[in-house]
């Protein structure tokens, strides 16, 4: 399955979610990607939208090779690791706590581009929706599952319009309830599914969450 970009992916994942429309829901968008689609789900939900900043917590050496992640939900913060890429790296606590201290910085900052002086949502006793574009490893998404559940929540839903099959059926055991659009047996990248693919700006976060929120 297909998806011409992040908005027709938003409008097609919306469309396995109208379950939900009744019910208390708040709608956490992962930047960048995740939260054009999340702005879709919020709209046809009528439901308020916001951001959920997660920081991937990579290896200096191998930024992209994740040993965990850190997310923010409020003041809160959760950090999740990956046990095997930090053994098998032999990761130092030094080492992991210069990485985390920086992301975390970032995660701060990004908030504060992204929402402004604009408190964010309260999620307590709500159905929390959390969207990203696509699952692959799932590190983030569990960073951010990890933060929502801090707050209380009264049930998370994790929301994506594809995903690695096992990743999904990972996460179906540790939220209420995983809605994920397209499960191709041969995934490879989120990407694949997407004609359109290109990277989200700061500037298309902000208005997405400026036009959810007027």
């Amino acid at each position: 399955m297909h998806f011409v970009d992040r908005v027709d992916a938003g409008r097609r994942l919306a469309e396995q979610l109208t379950h939900l429309a009744d019910a208390d829901v708040v709608v956490l968008g992962l930047p960048r990607g995740g939260v054009p689609v999340a702005a879709e789900v919020a709209a046809a939900l009528h439901a308020p939208l916001d951001v959920l900043v997660v920081r991937k917590l990579g290896l200096p050496w191998q930024p992209e090779l994740a040993m965990g992640a850190v997310a923010g939900v409020g003041r809160a913060l959760e950090e999740v690791h990956n046990d095997q890429v930090i053994r098998h790296a032999r990761v130092t606590d030094e080492v992991l706590d210069t990485v985390r201290t920086r992301e975390v910085a970032e995660l701060r900052r990004r908030e504060l581009a992204y929402r402004g002086d604009r408190p964010p949502l309260e999620v307590r006793d709500r159905t929390v929706v959390v969207v990203d574009d696509g699952l692959a490893t799932g590190s983030t998404m569990r960073a951010a599952v990890a933060a929502v559940r801090q707050q209380s929540p009264a049930a998370v839903v994790v929301a994506v319009p594809v995903g690695s099959p096992d990743t999904c059926a990972q996460l179906r055991l540790e939220v209420d309830e995983v809605v994920c659009v397209s499960t191709p047996r041969a995934f490879a990248a989120v990407g694949q599914a997407y004609d359109d693919f290109r990277a989200t700006s700061d500037d298309e976060v902000r208005a997405a969450l400026s036009g959810a929120t007027d």
